[in-house]
């Protein structure tokens, strides 16, 4: 039998909130009532005989309210506990794909050259021919990011020419504040934190590689579970990774294509759940 991971994740959410309702009833409510035999203590009655005496009496109608609120307490811890698992396995999920990502050797990556979930740039900012930083390449950058993160996710390796040839990124170092590793992968962030949202960061991944004696950064970009818009003065962009290539879709293109993902996605999810 073959499920959707967030199909499967629903199910095990309804079935926290069905054993939680079970729980209120069948645990807590005779806890309750052991609690309350410990403070008063009826006599001559004894615990037993008081406890399965009132647990008999609460099948009766005039206890459905009590039971209720015991369904109902219980339905919360299992909530809990269902949201908690609901986190998890997301978590779980993100990992197998950043560790599927990160399965691939980067030279192997790079010998791969580019393709719909490879990128290649030479640089993040700093602009070769004209010897300058040119904000027009960490432009191109977030909206690579975007595409990714609206299509299947990918790889987006940073020091590598479009030809495969390591160029390194220490060109950018020399740009910033913080000149290794940590500021540049700061500043990338940064970048897509003001473009695309702070939600979308949470999706990208920095790996730094050390080739040739030179660092080469890899972005690995997973799949976002909404789309997302790149912000430009104002107007949001649409950015989807089609081929090798990243692509600008037009209104109704995008409109058509958040449509369709997200039809597909719940059909996955209802066929989940039914099986």
């Amino acid at each position: 039998m073959t499920v959707t991971a967030r199909g499967s994740e629903r199910v095990v959410l309804a079935l926290h909130l069905v054993a939680g309702a079970l729980l209120g009833v069948l645990f807590l409510h005779p806890a309750t009532m052991v609690i309350y035999w410990l403070e008063f203590r009826p006599e001559p009655v004894d615990l037993f005989a008081f406890v399965s005496g009132r647990m008999a009496a609460s099948a009766s109608s005039r206890m459905l309210a009590m039971n209720g609120l015991f369904a109902l307490i219980g339905t919360a811890v299992g909530g809990v506990f269902g949201a908690y698992h609901w986190v998890l396995a997301g978590k779980e999920r993100a990992l197998r794909s950043l560790a599927h990502e990160l399965g691939t050797d980067m030279r192997a990556l790079i010998a791969g050259g580019e393709n719909e979930h490879t990128e290649f740039k030479s640089t993040a900012r700093w602009d070769l021919r004209q010897q300058k930083v040119n904000k027009d390449l960490e432009e191109v950058l977030v909206k690579t990011v975007a595409g990714f993160l609206n299509h299947q996710g990918g790889s987006l390796v940073v020091g590598v020419s479009d030809a495969g040839e390591v160029v390194g990124i220490e060109a950018d170092y020399r740009t910033l504040k913080h000149k290794n590793r940590d500021g540049f992968e700061r500043h990338i962030m940064t970048l897509i934190k003001e473009r695309l949202g702070g939600h979308v960061c949470s999706f990208v991944h920095g790996v730094f590689v050390d080739l040739d004696g030179t660092d080469v950064c890899r972005l690995v970009v997973e799949p976002c579970d909404r789309p997302v818009y790149f912000n430009d003065g104002g107007s949001a962009r649409y950015f989807l990774r089609t081929g090798n290539a990243t692509r600008e879709l037009d209104v109704r293109e995008a409109v058509e294509h958040i449509g369709l993902r997200e039809g597909r996605g719940r059909r996955r999810e209802r066929v989940a759940i039914w099986k």
